[in-house]
């Protein structure tokens, strides 16, 4: 049975799509111009289509059927949500708002600094173009397709029903399962086999699913805070969960629990890569310094929320 992120990310493609589309019952005025009268939110709302041709009537016709299959859909989704035990909120809360303002107007600046830690050979002006669905032509389609999927799942954890969803190993999972899209089939589950970090002699255990998933509500059930934000950040990049796409899931992952407590961001900076990647390495070598990568992410890639 799907979960709940699985079904609310399906719900928000098809409202999406039907919010694209022309449909309605078809009025034609002064011979000439073609409206639509829909139903959106319970309200008639009636609409200017365009001036009349063949093409255009018949797409509309096309489209209205095709828009009453995707609203049942809509209502056989609601029907698994409820059943699930999801309350839908409307909106939410003015703080998590401002939060989620802040996601966006940092967006391309985040997805440059993430892309930078993962090594992908991009600047901020073709990331900027990317995230903004244009095309560069000075990238490999490896690196186009990795930026994009951070783009996936920044707006992921960005929409108003995900800022309603608590943090939890659902997301994580459906986050990696974004991030890693079209890079392995295994994307979004937990790594079975073993795996190696590059730059460093630690060999991270091989998880398994039931623990994780306690680890993290462990985690989840501590005091509210940048903190916690921070030991979700570390779990599960020390812990390598996943066999590609850790760095990437593990700081998406924290944004989801900041953004919905309304705490701002966490960014590793461009320029600060080199000197993180060693306090991360020392981290994975000792537990010991675990200190001190907590504090290189409080004090120089916590954006407060103003």
């Amino acid at each position: 049975m799907p979960t709940i992120v699985e079904l609310l990310s399906e719900k928000k493609q098809l409202v999406n799509q039907l919010d694209s589309m022309i449909y309605g019952s078809i009025e034609i005025r002064d011979e000439k111009y073609i409206y639509v009268h829909f139903r959106q939110d319970g309200a008639l709302m009636t609409k200017y289509a365009g001036e009349y041709s063949d093409v255009l009537y018949n797409l509309i016709i096309n489209n209205t059927n095709h828009a009453k299959e995707i609203k049942k859909h809509i209502k056989e989704i609601n029907k698994e949500l409820k059943a699930l035990n999801y309350v839908e909120v409307e909106g939410v809360d003015e703080m998590v708002a401002m939060n989620i303002d802040l996601a966006r107007r940092n967006l391309v600046d985040s997805i440059y600094k993430q892309s930078m830690l993962e090594g992908v050979a991009t600047t901020y002006s073709d990331t900027e173009t990317l995230v903004n669905g244009g095309r560069v032509n000075d990238m490999s389609a490896v690196d186009v397709d990795k930026v994009i999927n951070l783009k996936r799942a920044w707006q992921f954890i960005m929409s108003i029903d995900l800022a309603n969803y608590p943090t939890n190993y659902a997301v994580l999972c459906q986050i990696n399962q974004i991030v890693e899209d079209g890079f392995s089939v295994t994307a979004g589950k937990i790594r079975k086999v073993p795996v190696a970090v590059g730059g460093s002699s630690y060999i991270p255990p091989i998880p398994f699913e039931d623990q994780v998933k306690q680890d993290i509500y462990d985690i989840l059930h501590q005091e509210e805070g940048v903190d916690l934000a921070v030991d979700l950040v570390l779990y599960v990049m020390k812990k390598q969960l996943f066999l590609d796409g850790n760095k990437r899931t593990a700081i998406i992952f924290a944004n989801h629990y900041l953004i919905t407590h309304a705490l701002g961001l966490i960014v590793v900076p461009a320029e600060l890569v080199d000197e993180y990647k060693k306090i991360l390495v020392s981290y994975y070598e000792n537990e010991n310094k675990k200190e001190d990568i907590a504090n290189f992410l409080k004090e120089k890639c916590w954006i407060r929320l103003k």
